[in-house]
């Protein structure tokens, strides 16, 4: 299993997000953290709006994320393969597929992230 400081903060990231502990995964992000609102659209800037969407976010959908694979890429860039699982507020299942993660890291934490289509095994 693929471990640095980063891929441990990621976990401990996914984790916080699986478990709706937005006190325990803003800490893990810088100041000016840029993440994707992917049930939305766009991109929000710094721990307050972070806050704000995963909140929005929790009261429309459940979501799950869990990482199944780390990838370090050249650009210092860390790729991640998740298994998703989103649900209704009823438990009705709306997707569930694999999708990347790329996050962008700086002074040890989460400055960015972005979700992405996963490349070929080949191109890892």
């Amino acid at each position: 299993m693929t471990s640095s400081p980063e891929i441990d903060l990621l976990r401990a990231a996914y984790a916080a997000f699986n478990a709706r502990d937005i006190d325990a995964a803003l800490p893990l992000m810088t100041p000016d953290v840029a993440w994707p609102r992917a049930f939305k659209g766009g991109f929000v800037r710094g721990p307050d709006e972070v806050r704000a969407y995963w909140t929005e976010q929790w009261s429309e959908i459940d979501p799950k994320v869990e990482p199944l694979a780390f990838y370090p890429q050249d650009s210092g860039q860390i790729l991640v393969e998740v298994h998703q699982v989103v649900r209704d507020l009823t438990g009705t299942v709306l997707a569930d597929e694999r999708v990347g993660h790329r996050f962008t890291m700086a002074q040890g934490l989460i400055q960015g992230m972005e979700v992405c289509p996963l490349p070929s095994a080949t191109a890892l």
